[in-house]
Order: structure tokens, then C-alpha cells, then sequence
């Protein structure tokens, strides 16, 4: 996570999501207004990831 010069938040993955998380939306990067949103997005990301592989 980091903060940009323009005092947005943003965090991305060290490793991609598969193919089946990525056609399911799973977005590798997001960005927030601040921390705690930064954290909601992320876990948004991973749950949509999640539930592509259980599909």
C-alpha cells in the first residue's frame, strides 16, 4: 500500500490473479480515498477472486 502525491491510497497484489479471477473482475490494483476504503477495495478484490474459484 502507499499513499500517492495526490493523497490518494493505493494497493496492488505482488502476484496476478488467475484467469478465472481476472474474467470474474478481480482487479489486480485499486485505489481508495483513504486507508480503511483502500482496505474494503482490496477485500472486494479477493472475495470476488474467491468466489471465481469456487465456480
Amino acid at each position: 500500500m502507499w499513499r500517492s502525491d495526490a493523497g490518494r491510497w493505493w494497493g496492488t497484489r505482488e502476484q496476478s490473479y488467475d484467469e478465472a479471477a481476472e474474467k470474474a473482475g478481480a482487479w489486480r490494483t485499486v485505489d481508495a480515498d483513504d486507508e480503511l476504503a483502500l482496505c474494503r477495495a482490496i477485500a472486494e478484490q479477493e472475495s470476488i477472486a474467491t468466489l471465481a474459484a469456487s465456480s
